[in-house]
């Protein structure tokens, strides 16, 4: 079911990347990849953990199929979103297969452990050739839709498969923690979209990432950050099972970090600030509606480009301008 569920998945990411599919198809793809994961492997999310209010299981019951299909698709779109970085998505897979390899190695039986390494040793071996190292200012290789998409559904099926059952590693509410920052981000980003009267799966530049980038990080200093953050949402997790701290707890905290996340993005975008420096996009030509005038030079005008790059333009070139210092150009811009 793995095997089969994730093939789907990369053939209609590699399909996305050469000609762009609609949303409706991409979600379609990803929820018959979801139902292969719940009639072939039996994988289905029929409990949300000990939140009941004297501590008992609180069972999902006839709506178990179809909130796993909710869950899963949002959880493959949470990653495929965040692939907006170099580095960026491979790192929070990365950091979320640790954490599923750790609980299976203290409280599993290591049925999962095998797969898990494998996967994380695959995601490390590409983050090399992803990433920007001193000395190498562009990524030679890209995970496509095919990637993140099949990334995301392998992060969601550990997640419902290792929370699940009599013998489940972990509760439904640690896994939360493990994905926490991509979480956030398409949570934040979907409302802020709806609140906007916006198409809720529309692209945009408005991201944490995109945030960092105008404030002046650069795109390894971002990279970096972000993934700190995901990690310290992996060791949140891991410590809540290992105290044995209620679910009740850990899903109030993951919901109260959700809040201030979705706080700081909308006054980050009201006030124009972020961590003290102007985000100000004045004068970005990408919110322009007209072209700019070609005699003049606008070499020191930073462009964030799309929110996530395709297949085509990733080909062609793959040193996008989104690594300069946005900080110098606002200095120029006024």
């Amino acid at each position: 079911g793995f095997y089969l569920a994730g093939m789907l998945l990369v053939l209609a990411g590699v399909v996305d990347d050469y000609q762009d599919l609609t949303p409706a198809t991409k979600m379609g793809v990803q929820a018959t990849a979801t139902i292969i994961m719940i009639f072939g492997a039996k994988i289905v999310l029929s409990d949300l953990g000990a939140l009941g209010d004297d501590g008992t299981i609180l069972p999902l019951g006839v709506f178990a199929i179809p909130f796993t299909v909710f869950a899963a698709v949002g959880v493959i779109n949470a990653l495929n979103m965040s692939d907006g970085l170099d580095g960026l998505a491979g790192s929070f897979a990365f950091v979320g297969l640790i954490g599923f390899m750790a609980a299976s190695a203290l409280w599993g039986n290591g049925e999962d452990l095998g797969l898990l390494t494998m996967l994380a040793a695959a995601v490390a071996g590409f983050l090399i050739f992803n990433s920007r190292w001193p000395g190498r200012s562009s990524a030679s290789v890209f995970l496509g839709d095919s990637g993140s998409m099949f990334l995301g559904f392998a992060l969601c099926w550990f997640a419902v498969k290792m929370s699940q059952g009599d013998d489940r590693v972990i509760a439904p509410a640690t896994a939360l923690w493990f994905l926490l920052v991509p979480l956030y981000d398409a949570v934040s980003m979907t409302t802020r979209r709806i609140l906007k009267k916006r198409p809720p799966f529309g692209a945009d530049r408005e991201h944490l990432h995109h945030i960092f980038l105008l404030a002046g990080f650069t795109v390894g200093e971002t990279v970096g950050i972000l993934t700190g953050f995901a990690l310290l949402g992996v060791v949140i997790g891991l410590a809540g099972r290992w105290f044995a701290v209620p679910d009740t707890l850990m899903v109030g905290a993951f919901l109260m970090g959700g809040l201030m996340y979705l706080y700081m993005i909308v006054r980050s975008w009201s006030v124009m600030r972020f961590l003290r420096h102007s985000i100000c996009r004045r004068g970005d030509i990408a919110d322009r509606r007209v072209l700019p005038d070609r005699r003049q030079n606008h070499s020191d005008v930073v462009y964030l480009g799309p929110e996530r790059r395709s297949g085509v333009d990733r080909r062609k070139d793959s040193r996008r301008s989104e690594d300069l210092h946005p900080a110098s150009s606002l200095k120029k811009t006024g």
